[in-house]
């Protein structure tokens, strides 16, 4: 009997999960992320607050830095879900919060497009103002088309940090896991780079994010290539290339992309004034083109949808597991 109560209880949970999150998903569509008042813009002023106090340039004092911001945020949501978890209704509304709070696939869109609008009316000046809000590229580096490239490059990236891996760690652990993974990948955009100040301190925040990240970008990944128009290029690129990228998450995604929308990407790009040469993702491919801003957007929407389903369909076959082992 108690075996079976706990299988209950798992399907019970994944009632609240695939309601809450589609909720949440559903409030990011509709309103988006707030212009003032973001939790997580607030999280990062409470990290920047810690990092005054524990900056060094050691390795340690990065990892008590991480430990402490994200720890701290998971450990709050932890209590927030323990204090509901008795009532599904109140459970169901704290994962839709989170969800809308941890998930920017709106705003990713938004922003993405608004660029694209400024490329095709040939205004430069206003892309270029407006690419700070999507990517750290450089922009007064950039001409159109690699402006246009750039962004559908942060669209296949942003959509595994910002979208499906904060849900795979929503359907693995809850709220907790939701909010610790957007803690994680938030501390990473802030001290990760390889940059002289943070290239010790960010070191521990850094390695958290690619483990954390893991999961999502493959399944984002291969919901691209599901999703995509081409899904034998999508693999091609993916096996070819994804290990030739610097990053190990970053490197299936944009890979996977490149291949469904049959463009290239990567190649040579600037952050902060430092030039990087990267290889080129499915080399098969044209050149991105300002209509493949909105592909990769609308692409980017199917592998949103995709990832619940999926997140959902997890649960169930781990809580029918449970049940015939109780």
């Amino acid at each position: 009997m108690p075996g079976r109560r706990a299988a209950t209880g798992v399907f019970a949970s994944t009632g609240v999960f695939a309601y809450g999150a589609a909720s949440g998903l559903l409030a990011d569509l509709l309103i988006g992320d707030p212009r003032r008042g973001h939790p997580v813009a607030g999280f990062g002023q409470a990290a920047g607050a810690v990092e005054r106090l524990l900056l060094r340039d050691h390795r340690g004092w990065g990892a008590l830095h991480t430990a402490v911001c994200a720890g701290g945020a998971a450990g709050a949501a932890a209590l927030a879900a323990r204090a509901v978890r008795d009532r599904p209704l109140a459970s169901a509304a704290l994962t839709a919060a989170s969800v809308w709070a941890v998930v920017g696939g709106t705003t990713l869109g938004r922003e993405a497009r608004a660029i694209g609008g400024a490329l095709a009316a040939g205004d430069l000046e206003v892309a270029r103002e407006r690419l700070p809000h999507l990517c750290g590229r450089d922009p007064q580096a950039l001409d159109g088309p690699a402006m246009a490239r750039a962004v559908v490059e942060s669209v296949a990236e942003n959509t595994s940090d910002a979208v499906v891996g904060a849900l795979v760690w929503g359907a693995v652990a809850g709220v907790p896991g939701l909010v610790g993974f957007r803690a994680v990948n938030t501390l990473d955009a802030m001290v990760g780079h390889k940059s002289p100040k943070y290239r010790r301190f960010g070191w521990a925040s850094a390695r958290l994010d690619d483990v954390a990240g893991w999961p999502g970008a493959r399944l984002t990944a291969a919901l691209a290539t599901v999703a995509g128009g081409d899904p034998r290029g999508a693999v091609r690129a993916w096996r070819a290339d994804a290990g030739r990228h610097p990053s190990p998450n970053a490197g299936p995604v944009e890979a996977a992309f490149a291949g469904a929308l049959g463009v290239r990407l990567g190649g040579t790009l600037s952050y902060g004034g430092r030039v990087e040469h990267r290889p080129v993702l499915n080399a098969a491919g044209r050149d991105v083109e300002v209509a493949d801003i909105e592909r990769a957007v609308r692409l980017s929407r199917r592998v949103t949808g995709l990832t619940l389903a999926a997140c959902v369909a997890g649960r169930i076959v781990v809580g029918a597991m449970k049940r015939r082992s109780a």
